[in-house]
């Protein structure tokens, strides 16, 4: 096979998540629709439990295997997409991975071995972090519309907090874009440290690498400080709502505060995704630039 043939996939195209969701269509739709289908029997499974508590305490024994079938579903239907996604993500990385190589040939060693580490980032983020946006999107919807099904109190207590959530990353998007690049910058210089065989360069390259880190660290911890703050004031307001203010069963509380406890899981998600694609925004734009110094 030809060098030509090799790179054919990628050859001359702008490397970005969005290119490889186009040139590989395929593998990834059926990663996609496997994690979607198992992200929503995840999202009714509480809704079952519920019933089947209410059930079990009515005597009956039918809601209790609806549950049983829905888990045994959720089992099979995971284990294939992990053992699909290993596969399919793979070859994308193997094909990234021989375009980045392909297009270093000016860019020195310590730099074409960070950017092969960055553009796999690129596949990771296809790989983990979309199916858990698309976790995080069922979960919301199908939490909105069982909160509304309860009271339109829980619903506009949801919808609010999930507001405020975004507003809250949406004042530190520029930040971490800033701050990833310094991360970066560092990291192409780690070979030439290493060859250069100096301790004193060593050091001063890690300690480069601490202290971007440390700053990335930092402003993640004031983020999520908020979010979570936001987050667990929503949970108690549910709480104390659905409590003083519903007719509700023992299976009905459950299912409230199961599906407000899921809202939270899924509004944590959006952020991290968002953190993820400012971090990947950086790398895009990085691997397609020549090598900086």
């Amino acid at each position: 096979m030809t060098t030509t043939e090799q790179r054919s996939r990628l050859a001359g195209e702008q490397l970005s998540v969005w290119t490889l969701v186009r040139k590989f269509t395929g593998s990834i739709s059926i990663t996609w629709l496997l994690a979607l289908v198992e992200t929503s029997l995840t999202a009714i499974a509480p809704l079952f439990i519920g019933f089947a508590i209410d059930g079990l305490l009515a005597g009956s024994k039918t809601d209790l295997m609806n549950l049983a079938m829905l888990l045994g579903t959720l089992i099979v239907i995971g284990v294939s997409r992990r053992l699909y996604d290993t596969r399919a993500y793979g070859t994308i990385r193997v094909e990234l991975g021989k375009e980045l190589a392909a297009r270093a040939s000016d860019n020195p060693v310590s730099t074409t071995n960070a950017r092969l580490d960055m553009g796999r980032e690129l596949a990771d983020f296809l790989e983990e972090q979309v199916p858990q946006l698309l976790n995080s999107v069922v979960q919301l919807v199908v939490a909105l519309i069982i909160l509304w099904s309860f009271h339109p109190v829980l619903f506009t207590s949801a919808l609010t907090t999930g507001i405020a959530v975004i507003l809250i990353y949406a004042l530190v998007h520029h930040r971490f874009f800033k701050l990833n690049g310094v991360l970066n910058h560092q990291m192409e210089q780690q070979v030439g440290v290493l060859s250069s065989k100096s301790t004193g360069g060593l050091t001063q390259h890690l300690l480069k690498l601490r202290s971007a880190e440390v700053k990335i660290s930092d402003t993640e911890a004031y983020v999520y400080g908020a979010i979570f703050a936001v987050l667990l004031g929503f949970i108690i307001f549910n709480l104390w709502f659905a409590t003083t203010n519903i007719e509700i069963t023992v299976g009905t509380i459950f299912s409230i505060v199961s599906y407000s406890w899921e809202f939270v899981e899924a509004a944590i998600i959006f952020p991290a995704t968002l953190q993820g694609w400012s971090r990947l925004s950086e790398i895009s734009r990085r691997i397609n630039s020549p090598a900086s110094t």
